[in-house]
């Protein structure tokens, strides 16, 4: 499967680790991997979606294919710091993912529609994220996601790679990322998450590895479980405002 630096096309399995799990798993981590290029960081994503919440409800429900757009930083930034704009797909365990890198100022001017569509090499990347803003009418940033991340990279395989994210918070007000990670918390505490990222089969060493811990993939997803999160209290406060039709297994997976 292909990667570059602004195109990923990758299989990608989360896991919600307990502090037992975690303490388990790491030493072998450590052998086999080393820190990436991003290393250790506090990850600030703020996600896009419509007004009445529509990718977020799709993607919940567990599609074919599903998709999101978010911007996403590496620290706190201000208007000239590093920034991401993401546009993530999947379809069929395949994830598809197109990013421009850009200042944060600008990254926000195109989103909102007052700044201009990316050229030179990140044209065709930028027509597809225009075309995204142009399809979800009314589309604005929607949840601020942040965590802190450890990033490793195996030793051998570049393709291999391996996020843990603790502390994962967020907020659905003041929604700039520039004001800091605070937020409320996702997790309890003790509860990790993390993703393993490769071009193609897990390596053995890491199954025997997951399996001997009892650690199983997870269909977990911050946005959506910060999503529930805030629906379920609106629900349990009897708010009139919520009118949304989610499947039987999924209100019982999310406890709602």
């Amino acid at each position: 499967m292909a990667r570059s630096n602004n195109i990923f096309t990758r299989i990608e399995k989360k896991y919600v680790l307990t502090e037992k799990q975690h303490s388990a798993i790491m030493p072998i981590m450590w052998e086999h991997m080393k820190l990436d290029m991003f290393g250790r960081s506090t990850v600030s994503s703020l996600y896009y979606d419509t007004p009445d919440n529509r990718i977020i409800r799709s993607s919940i429900e567990k599609p074919v294919y599903k998709e999101k757009l978010r911007l996403r930083c590496y620290h706190t930034p201000d208007d000239h710091g590093e920034a991401f704009v993401e546009l993530k797909k999947k379809y069929k365990g395949i994830v598809y993912k197109r990013r421009i890198q850009m200042e944060h100022a600008s990254a926000v001017a195109f989103l909102d529609g007052t700044g201009p569509v990316p050229s030179g090499k990140d044209a065709q990347i930028g027509r597809e994220i225009a075309y995204f803003l142009q399809f979800y009418k009314g589309i604005r940033p929607a949840y601020a996601v942040f965590c802190d991340r450890l990033a490793l990279v195996d030793k051998i395989d570049e393709n291999l790679r391996l996020t843990i994210d603790a502390n994962i918070r967020y907020r659905i007000e003041d929604l700039d990322l520039r004001h800091g990670s605070y937020g409320k918390t996702l997790l309890p505490s003790g509860n990790y998450v993390m993703e393993v990222k490769t071009a193609s089969a897990m390596p053995l060493w890491m199954t025997h590895l997951l399996n001997e811990n009892e650690v199983y993939p997870s269909s977990f997803s911050k946005y959506g479980t910060a999503y529930a999160k805030e629906l379920r209290r609106k629900l349990e406060s009897g708010h009139n405002s919520v009118n949304i039709q989610l499947s039987d297994d999924w209100r019982k997976n999310n406890a709602i």
